[in-house]
């Protein structure tokens, strides 16, 4: 739905965004964002009772989450969300927060951040009209199947957040969709950030020769086949894949180290190459996908995750991209960033904060969000743009 629609349609109730702390810099971004739209919407319906604070200054709502001296804490919304239509974003991966526990200082896990969410939502205590809650980075979701006597913790967290009277989860690029599951009576949406890479690429690689007998898309594992065959098949390039052979006898930081990386697919001399992942956590079998194909003679190689942890730090990556393993490292800016990694010269960031306050947006109006779930004609469209230049 075009955005010149949105005034024909009444909102479901006053607009107000919940950023939590953990997502600060997202939220302000994302209201900036709609505040300057609905400035510009001006129609006979927008000085009607149902448009009353549709126009604001702010739409984030004043909270807090502060903590006793125990480490314990409890959720404070600082003005009235009665019929509002909240929206609830939090970055469970923000370890940069602290908080002091019996003298200590303590960094903020997932599971704190977790806590702090659902805090939120208990101090809403059933006064909005509707809670959608936008969590990036979905938490738990590597936990998100059973292959021994263990624990199902993101189909637990989806099924409590649910109960607390959640509407509605967006994450992006879910690890696995099918936790979705869990919920099946609940609206559940996984966004890729397919547009998004391919537009920073083209902006940042300008000798970039899109086709198949110069480029090719590789994934670096069984996971991430889906994603790579999207890519391929909208960019009319071949694709390849890397299977981890494991040692099952053994667990060292709690997975099976990495035996050896086997490659299936065409050959990639010559071709610059795009790995594609849900995430980089330590970089490490990204790191070891970009050697096996340096050793078959790739050109350039540049690599897209929507998330960039980098638990290990970066060392690694300067040392690839010193040595010529590496061209380019994109991700994108829904969880949080060092300052180190916006400062790489191989770092390309991708910024989803429109992305975000175009889903909110159009959610508010209870318009269709089809088009941002499938972007293939605005990809089509900026790679004509591009190959016309």
């Amino acid at each position: 739905m075009s955005q010149d629609n949105f005034k024909e349609t009444l909102p479901v109730g006053t607009l107000g965004i919940i950023a939590l702390e953990s997502s600060q810099a997202l939220g302000q971004k994302v209201n900036d964002y709609i505040v300057e739209w609905r400035k510009k919407r001006t129609g006979e319906h927008t000085t009607t009772m149902q448009f009353a604070g549709y126009q604001r200054d702010s739409y984030l709502i004043k909270h807090q989450c502060p903590r006793f001296g125990s480490g314990e804490a409890k959720g404070l919304i600082k003005e009235s969300v009665r019929g509002d239509d909240l929206y609830l974003l939090v970055d469970v991966c923000n370890y940069s927060l602290t908080y002091s526990l019996c003298g200590h200082t303590n960094h903020m896990s997932p599971d704190d951040h977790y806590q702090d969410l659902k805090r939120i939502i208990a101090a809403v205590g059933g006064k909005a009209r509707r809670i959608t809650v936008i969590m990036p980075f979905l938490y738990e979701s590597r936990q998100h199947k059973r292959s021994s006597r263990e624990s199902l913790d993101c189909a637990l967290a989806l099924q409590e957040l649910t109960n607390m009277g959640v509407e509605s989860i967006i994450t992006f690029d879910a690890h696995d969709p099918r936790v979705q599951n869990a919920i099946p009576l609940k609206s559940f949406e996984t966004v890729m950030p397919s547009y998004q890479f391919i537009k920073n690429l083209l902006k940042n690689v300008p000798d970039l020769v899109v086709d198949a007998k110069h480029m090719m898309v590789i994934s670096p594992d069984e996971g991430a086949m889906g994603r790579a065959v999207y890519f391929a098949n909208v960019l009319g390039l071949d694709m390849g894949m890397f299977y981890k052979r494991r040692d099952y006898t053994t667990i060292v930081n709690g997975r099976n180290p990495i035996v050896a990386h086997e490659f299936l697919g065409a050959d990639v001399e010559g071709k610059d190459v795009l790995i594609l992942d849900d995430m980089i956590s330590s970089g490490e079998s990204m790191l070891d996908v970009a050697k096996e194909l340096k050793k078959r003679k790739a050109k350039r190689i540049f690599v897209c995750a929507t998330f960039g942890l980098f638990t290990n730090g970066l060392d690694k990556f300067d040392e690839a991209y010193e040595q010529g393993l590496i061209d380019f490292v994109m991700t994108t800016n829904l969880v949080y960033q060092t300052e180190e990694l916006l400062s790489r010269p191989y770092y390309i960031n991708a910024d989803m904060s429109k992305y975000v306050a175009l889903l909110i947006d159009a959610l508010n109006h209870d318009a269709s969000i089809s088009e941002f779930l499938s972007p293939t004609e605005r990809i089509q469209s900026v790679l004509n743009k591009y190959n016309n230049k």
